[in-house]
């Protein structure tokens, strides 16, 4: 446990800490990155130049230190970070770079405000901390191995199946290489993809399984990012997959993670809704195939956003769901549609989605709903389920990259 001073001394300097939070995580990236470079390639760059690391890293040392006397709150939050390290391989030995790193980028910010008593106390309430990370992290790791079918580290996988989806979206049917077994993974977990990459290193990308639980391939749906710029790397490896992964290929991959799930065996006692922006469709796809499986009268609305007919992915996947589950109803929406979208009937609105279509389309009063999309869409959607009176234990959510925090919008 933590000393009642180490306690005292953090919420002391909580608002200085805070005012200058994305000052110190921009230093400390640079400190860590020059220190240690080992450690960048469990980091996507295309994150750090968005500042979208720094600023998820801020934010979860400001929620830590203002909930220093009562740690417990933040264990969703800590469960979405361990799984999150548990997908790149971080171990126990990364922890201390981390820490140091951390401290020297306080002292550099904070100059004279970072007195050795306050050092002490912040190198305390961080260790306290890395222990319940690294604890909840081995059993991560021992759980994926002992799971039949299970590994740690990466596997080897063979690119059995390569189809495309809209313009812009491909999937990759994966199969182990070694022809052994596959862990049913949770609907709405990801896998860790590993590409080495030939011009530019890089690390490692998390992809959402977007099939059904229990086949015997694990599939990523991959959007194609915008095109690449010098100083701007995001897109690299999604390219990579479309233009040069082919069926054949070998891929190294890492074990199920992530804790945005469904469990498709659990009665469904209440209609389930989806809402699906973009590539966001892929975790709540896969979670929908397995619970009407499991439950092909379960009442469940899938809407989905997407920008028009070609760019829309799974339309006739959907549709063959819905025809064999008679609880399923699907909500389409278009933002640019194409000339003939909305007349031939492929869309049920245009427009952004709106919170009276919510309405109008979901039960609000009784449903659990699981969204997830671009910031844009996941701020609407939550900013609407919020004015409609929604409790916050019947919404789950995912960001793709760096945890971020929902506005109005």
């Amino acid at each position: 446990m933590l000393s009642e001073n180490t306690i005292r001394i953090v919420k002391e300097i909580t608002p200085a800490v805070a005012a200058n939070a994305e000052t110190i995580t921009r230093r400390f990236y640079e400190r860590m990155f020059e220190a240690n470079p080992e450690v960048k390639v469990f980091f996507n760059q295309s994150h750090q130049h968005t500042g979208g690391q720094q600023k998820a890293l801020a934010g979860a040392i400001c929620a830590y230190f203002t909930h220093i006397d009562n740690p417990a709150v933040l264990l969703p939050a800590v469960e979405l970070i361990a799984q999150k390290h548990c997908s790149l391989g971080i171990q126990a030995e990364h922890y201390p770079i981390v820490g140091a790193n951390l401290l020297a980028a306080i002292k550099d910010v904070m100059g004279d405000g970072a007195t050795e008593e306050v050092l002490g106390a912040v190198e305390e309430a961080y260790g306290f901390l890395a222990d319940i990370f690294i604890g909840r992290e081995n059993e991560i790791y021992q759980n994926q191995a002992q799971v039949p079918g299970g590994w740690n580290g990466t596997r080897t996988f063979v690119v059995s199946r390569k189809t495309p989806e809209s313009d812009c979206v491909t999937s990759f049917y994966l199969t182990p290489e070694d022809g052994g077994d596959l862990p049913a993974f949770k609907p709405g977990q990801y896998i860790t993809v590993h590409v080495d990459h030939p011009v530019t290193p890089t690390s490692p990308r998390n992809y959402s399984l977007s099939d059904h639980w229990q086949e015997p391939h694990y599939r990523i749906s991959v959007k194609r990012e915008g095109a690449l710029q010098a100083d701007a790397p995001g897109g690299l490896i999604s390219n990579h997959l479309h233009d040069e992964m082919q069926e054949g290929n070998l891929i190294e991959v890492g074990p199920p993670c992530g804790e945005f799930t469904l469990d498709p065996t659990e009665k469904a006692a209440e209609p389930i809704v989806f809402l699906a922006g973009g590539i966001g469709v892929t975790p709540l796809l896969s979670m929908a195939k397995s619970l009407l499986k499991a439950q092909p009268n379960a009442e469940v609305v899938f809407v989905q956003a997407a920008r028009n007919s070609a760019s829309q992915a799974f339309a006739d996947e959907l549709k063959a769901l819905a025809e064999s589950s008679p609880g399923l109803q699907l909500r389409t929406i278009y933002d640019n549609p194409l000339p003939d979208d909305l007349a031939s009937g492929k869309c049920d609105e245009t427009g952004l989605l709106t919170k009276e279509q919510i309405a109008e389309w979901t039960p609000v009063g009784t449903a659990r709903y699981f969204f997830c999309g671009p910031k844009p869409f996941m701020n609407l959607v939550h900013s609407a389920l919020s004015e409609m009176g929604v409790a916050d234990h019947r919404l789950k959510y995912e960001f793709f990259g760096p945890k971020q925090e929902l506005v109005p919008a």
